[in-house]
Formats: structure tokens, sequence, C-alpha cells
């Protein structure tokens, strides 16, 4: 006999305390429940349901509620943002990059999507031939940079802003008397946990 076969469920989540960003939001607007009903074409019990989380309200209700507050409906979700991260300079990871060059992880990898590093180059230091994933911006910061990638090449100063196709083998050098310092964003697909960039 077939043992029976268990119904899985979605594990339990945790709902979001809705009421107390609308109240916030309605404090803030210096707003009555009176008001906010009035504005909603919702009746106060409601307003004052919603507010105090006894009631779920509908999307349409949260709109109705985030059009008489004069605020985008994601102010009701606040508490499920996760809040703002800081990469202290001090705290930067360094590492080498193609040709030697020196390689500062300005983000800390804190983002999912992207990597951005901080490169710098001593004069006539260049990374050779080579190629990863995705698109790459570069921004010169100070010094000078030459770059080429098949039959394009270029110099770049302070201020020049550069983005190619990274799947396209490219070479960077630092020319001049000067190191080239620049900001390299690139996705983050590229050498997860390495910090090849250039």
């Amino acid at each position: 006999m077939d043992e029976p076969v268990s119904e899985q469920r979605p594990a339990a989540r945790t709902r979001p305390a809705l009421g107390r960003q609308v109240r916030r939001w309605r404090h803030e607007r210096g707003m009555t429940l009176a008001a906010v009903a009035e504005r909603s074409g919702l009746n106060v019990g409601y307003l004052s349901q919603i507010e105090n989380d006894k009631a779920v309200p509908s999307i349409e209700a949260l709109v109705a509620v985030a059009e008489a507050l004069e605020v985008p409906i994601t102010s009701f979700f606040l508490e499920l943002v996760p809040p703002p991260r800081v990469a202290r300079a001090s705290e930067r990871r360094v590492t080498e990059g193609p040709g030697g060059v020196r390689v500062e992880r300005v983000d800390g990898g804190i983002p999912r999507d992207l990597r951005i590093v901080l490169a710098t180059a001593p004069p006539g230091l260049g990374t050779g031939l080579h190629a990863h994933p995705g698109d790459e911006h570069h921004l010169i910061l100070s010094g000078r940079m030459r770059v080429r990638q098949a039959d394009f090449e270029t110099d770049l100063g302070p201020g020049d802003y550069l983005l190619w196709d990274a799947t396209v083998p490219h070479a960077a050098e630092a020319i001049g008397d000067e190191p080239a310092v620049l900001l390299l964003i690139s996705h983050r697909a590229h050498g997860a946990d390495g910090d090849g960039e250039g």
C-alpha cells in the first residue's frame, strides 16, 4: 500500500505591521482619522482597525489610504526593507587585479548585483588582455589610462567615462607620470569570490 503523500505547507511568514506605518504617516501629515476617512472613502472604524493591526486591508484599501496621505503605498512596508548599510573606507578589502593593479572593494561586498571597486595602477602598469561576463563601467578619477578592445583604442583622463562589453577581450594601461585611479563598476557575477577587475 502506498504511503500517503504529505502536503507541504509554506513556512509561516511574519505579517508586516502595516497599521503602525499608516498611523505614523497620518501623524506625520497632521491628519485625524476622520480626515483620512473623508479623503479615502473608508470609514473611521475600519481605519482604526487597520492602524491597530486588527484588520488586514486589501490592496485597494491601502491604495486609497496612501492617496489620502499623499505617500507611496510602499511607505507602509518600510519594516520589510533592509536598512541602509555603510562600507567604511578604513575597512575596504584590498586585493590584486589583472596585471597587479591594486583593487579596493568600495562596496564592501554588500550589493547583490553589482561590484564597485577602486583600482589604482602605477605608471606603465597594464592589465593585459582579459575578458569576463557583463558590461563594465570606468570612471577615471585621476591619472591617465590607455584602453583598448579589438580595433578600439583611446586615452582617458580625469572625469572621462568608458562603458564596454567586457565579454570582448580588453586591456588597460596607466600612462603618464602618475598612478591612474579609476572607479570600476561591473556585474557581481564576474569573479563572485574574487576581485579581478579591469
